[in-house]
């Protein structure tokens, strides 16, 4: 296997592990046991799994764009779709979570990668419709 689906791999990984600590601080603050500031944990699991798996998604679409991958570009667009579905969870588990808890970085953050996982899937996308080069025949 090729470095690029290692990569890719590895950016699927960050994306399910920044959907499932976004949702389990989510769950947490609906009935929270200790006092805690939600905001340095978002930003924490931004900083932590979204930023480098759109970094990952990025280096991975560029060292193989030339001859187009189907399984990295599944991996691709899985990750994109994991993140879009995930933030539709944690938007509705909003309306749940205490008002002291609503702070600005905790009800913008599923609506942010809502649109963050749109690209992430297109480029997803490209990397399933580029068909590889056929080298030109020289008959004479």
């Amino acid at each position: 296997m090729a470095i690029e689906k290692y990569i890719a791999a590895a950016a699927l990984g960050l994306f399910i592990m920044f959907v499932g600590e976004i949702l389990s601080l989510y769950n947490f603050l609906i009935e929270p046991q200790i006092p805690l500031e939600p905001e340095s944990k978002i930003f924490q699991f931004i900083s932590i799994g979204t930023a480098p798996a759109v970094i990952l998604c990025g280096t991975s679409y560029i060292m193989s764009k030339r001859y187009g991958s189907k399984p990295i570009g599944k991996m691709i667009i899985a990750g994109g779709v994991i993140l879009l579905v995930g933030m539709i969870i944690a938007q509705l588990l909003l309306d749940e979570i205490d008002t002291i808890y609503l702070l600005p970085a905790v009800t913008i953050t599923p609506p942010l990668f809502m649109v963050v996982s749109i690209p992430v899937m297109i480029t997803g996308i490209i990397l399933l419709r580029v068909k590889k080069k056929r080298p030109k025949k020289e008959y004479f």
